[in-house]
């Protein structure tokens, strides 16, 4: 027997609990998440420790375009491609593909950074997930 509603899928009850989680998570820092745990709504606790050293991929995104097959094999070096993005706007910074924050490009101790000017919110990045 299963307590899953007809109109109801696993899937949904799964993506519904950790929206709310997430939800709830984002109501601490991040010095209060790394050192209490996080009540779930499950009634259990959450350990960050198990997910805080997995590695994660990061990217900033600076634009993109569109070009044919016929003009790609024509780049040489030298060639400039226009991007879909003014120079003032700001970057996008992904985390393992998933939008996160916008930001500009900095120089620290002659390499690329980026500082961060806004931060997607978590409500926005589960939305992107769906």
């Amino acid at each position: 027997m299963t307590d899953e509603t007809p109109n109801e899928s696993n899937e949904e009850k799964t993506t519904e609990a950790g929206a709310s989680a997430a939800q709830e998570a984002s109501q601490y820092s991040p010095d209060e998440l790394q050192n209490n745990p996080v009540r779930a709504t499950g009634g259990a606790d959450v350990n960050l420790d198990l997910v805080l050293d997995v590695p994660v991929n990061i990217s900033l995104r600076v634009g993109s375009t569109e070009i044919s097959i016929r003009d790609l094999v024509k780049l040489v070096e030298g060639s400039v491609i226009a991007l879909d993005k003014e120079s003032t706007e700001p970057m996008d910074l992904l985390v393992n593909g998933i939008l996160i924050a916008h930001g500009e490009i900095v120089v620290v101790d002659e390499k690329f950074g980026v500082r961060l000017t806004d931060v997607v919110s978590p409500v926005e990045r589960i939305e992107t997930l769906n």
